[in-house]
């Protein structure tokens, strides 16, 4: 009942009140972007939800197009600006994904949607990350964000769909909430943002 009609009920209430209350502060971003990033201002990519049906995610974008001279994107630490560094920092990236809360394609609580290219390499145990709703926080973020391995986030993400309660997720809030303040995880070693997945 909880995961089916009360969770849905309160994604959606909820976060369209947030939208509606974080709506300055949204401004402020999307002119900051607009500003330092040469107009870039949002950042939209398919990700796999609920069942691994495909939806468009979207966040403020953190890092610009810039290209080497052999046509390829520079690395992730040569193009997030200062103003993105910021807004990831923050975590004020993922306010747009409210949007996505209230069109039902994420919930506030579950796994983060990762890359579609990464379907093809989860073994049948990994694949049960998408038996729940993608989230904008998780078990995984308040127990390391991006600085864990790929191997605990899967364990994590597990947890939470096993476990998945209205006790869990006001757990992962408050956790949510303290992890922004401190700015922790934000990014893996080595890495300005996240490591991709390769597999098992």
């Amino acid at each position: 009942m909880y995961k089916n009609l009360v969770k849905p009920f309160f994604d959606f209430s909820i976060a369209l009140i947030l939208l509606i209350v974080v709506s300055p502060i949204f401004v402020l971003v999307i002119i900051f972007l607009m500003a330092f990033q040469k107009g870039q201002v949002f950042f939209t990519q398919q990700r796999p939800g609920m069942n691994e049906k495909l939806f468009r995610v979207i966040k403020f974008k953190t890092m610009t197009d810039e290209r080497g001279a052999d046509g390829e994107l520079l690395p992730d630490k040569e193009r997030l600006t200062w103003v993105g560094s910021f807004v990831r920092k923050t975590s004020l990236d993922e306010l747009p994904q409210l949007i996505n809360v209230i069109k039902g394609d994420m919930s506030f609580i579950g796994p983060r949607p990762w890359l579609v290219e990464y379907l093809p390499l989860y073994s049948p145990e990994q694949r049960r990350r998408h038996e729940v709703k993608p989230g904008i926080s998780g078990w995984a973020q308040v127990n390391g964000r991006n600085a864990i391995s790929w191997e605990q986030r899967f364990q994590y993400d597990l947890y939470y769909v096993d476990n998945q309660s209205f006790w869990l997720d006001l757990k992962i809030i408050f956790l949510t909430i303290k992890k922004v303040f401190i700015a922790e995880g934000i990014s893996a070693k080595g890495s300005a943002t996240m490591e991709k997945f390769k597999g098992n």
